[in-house]
């Protein structure tokens, strides 16, 4: 398949086409989570699906940093695309590796020092305390598989491209899926195997991106190696902002999981099973997301205000169909699925869970949404402004987290999410029209 243009056609038409490979690379990532915390919670035990609960949240701060800067430093590539500036395409790709580099060498020493610091002090139980250790030292040395793997795939996607990386995350993910049971059933490495294996398939992941390239006939040169200081600063302009909205947000993650493991390791492990869950139905509007920012970077560098403006109403329209699908095939599957990770004989477990998830899926149309307008101010080189959106998540899960601790208990958990997403959703619109209505907006 040919990578699409998205500064042509149909905007509705592009962007679900451009979406599906998104949304089934997210179905499969999903599922994949969704595998690995099955045979996570039968192999090892329920205790070792509240570590990887506990990480979550870290994971969530510095992975979503990574994921966040990555998309950001595609961005003046995306919008290099659209220009069709050949130079630029160039000097923005080979200026980003140099600063991929300075990213992981940076994050990964730093993280992996401060995991025992960082989840002591969030009152991991000390029940499961040196299993999420275990599990989140070894994720955090495999931050330059992340780095290489997210990029890599960003990269594509800002040429139209976002077949190929879901090959081969498919490839990572059935990779992953293997080494997990070899690892876990064959080395019996517990935890550990289950973290070493994830490292393993991002790298494969992110070499079998690396060999698409040369498809792109970019005639790269010594010269185009050189760094460009100009180049550096654009996209750090826009890719630490989006890293540091990821990381904000997640701060709000951080005070929620606190809150969280003073209720306990079985609310722990029912919230854990619950997001599982929630991601597998929610990280597909995400993909669309994901598409719109590409979308919005391509017409922006373009100059094709109109389309811009449609990409959004079509992109809305799209989420909230979504959300209603996902909505009912998840209330009716809720039970189902929850045991199949915990396991049977834990019914106040699978209680919990089920409460967490009626109330979150009521909320899915907000958070599609959200994930339209955030992302449109990205594809426009504004993710200064988004930083702003995480704050409001921010504000949300942290309020939540307080009023868990206050008496409200997991009730006020259930409610985090929505309430996150409400708040960055209210701004995120405001900014839009904002950005939208000025009189230079496509000289910015």
């Amino acid at each position: 398949m040919a990578p699409l243009k998205l500064t042509e056609g149909r905007p509705i038409k592009q962007i679900i086409l451009f979406s599906l490979p998104l949304i089934g690379g997210s179905l499969f990532q999903q599922l994949y989570n969704f595998i690995d915390t099955l045979i996570v919670g039968r192999l090892i035990g329920v205790d070792a699906v509240a570590a990887i609960g506990a990480y979550y949240p870290l994971s969530f701060l510095i992975m979503g940093f990574v994921q966040g800067t990555c998309i950001g430093y595609s961005i003046p590539l995306s919008h290099s695309v659209g220009e069709e500036n050949h130079a630029a395409i160039r000097q923005y790709l080979t200026n980003a590796v140099w600063l991929c580099l300075v990213l992981a060498v940076i994050l990964t020493p730093l993280m992996v020092a401060l995991t025992p610091t960082l989840l002591t002090a969030l009152h991991t139980p000390n029940q499961i305390l040196q299993l999420t250790i275990i599990f989140t030292a070894i994720s955090f040395l495999g931050i330059p598989a992340n780095i290489l793997f997210n990029y890599s795939a960003d990269a594509l996607r800002s040429f139209g491209d976002a077949v190929h990386p879901l090959y081969f995350l498919i490839v990572s993910l059935v990779v992953n899926v293997i080494l997990d049971l070899v690892f876990i059933l064959v080395f019996h490495w517990g935890i550990a195997g289950a973290a070493i294996a994830t490292v393993i398939s991002e790298f494969i992941g992110g070499l079998l991106n690396l060999t698409v390239f040369p498809k792109f006939s970019l005639g790269l040169t010594r010269k185009d190696w050189a760094v460009n200081w100009a180049r550096i600063k654009k996209m750090n302009l826009i890719g630490l902002p989006m890293g540091f909205e990821y990381s904000v947000s997640a701060i709000g993650a951080i005070v929620m999981q606190d809150a969280i493991n003073l209720l306990g390791t079985s609310i722990i492990a029912a919230q854990s099973a619950a997001e599982k869950i929630r991601q597998l139905f929610t990280l597909p509007m995400e993909s669309v997301g994901a598409a719109m920012a590409t979308y919005q970077a391509q017409n922006f560098g373009a100059k094709q205000r109109g389309r811009m403006k449609r990409g959004i109403i079509d992109g809305v329209w799209i989420q909230v169909i979504y959300s209603a699908a996902a909505f009912i095939i998840i209330n009716l599957a809720k039970t189902p699925l929850v045991t199949a990770i915990i396991g049977p004989g834990h019914p106040d477990i699978v209680r919990e869970a089920n409460y967490y998830i009626i109330i979150i899926s009521c909320y899915f149309p907000v958070h599609g949404i959200l994930m339209i307008f955030r992302n449109t101010l990205q594809g426009w080189g504004h993710s200064f402004y988004a930083i702003f959106s995480g704050m409001g998540e921010l504000i949300g899960r942290t309020t939540a987290g307080w009023l868990s601790i206050a008496g409200l208990g997991f009730t006020a958990i259930a409610y985090a999410n929505p309430l996150a997403w409400g708040l960055a959703l209210a701004y995120c619109i405001f900014m839009v029209i904002r950005v939208f209505r000025r009189k230079n907006f496509l000289d910015d």
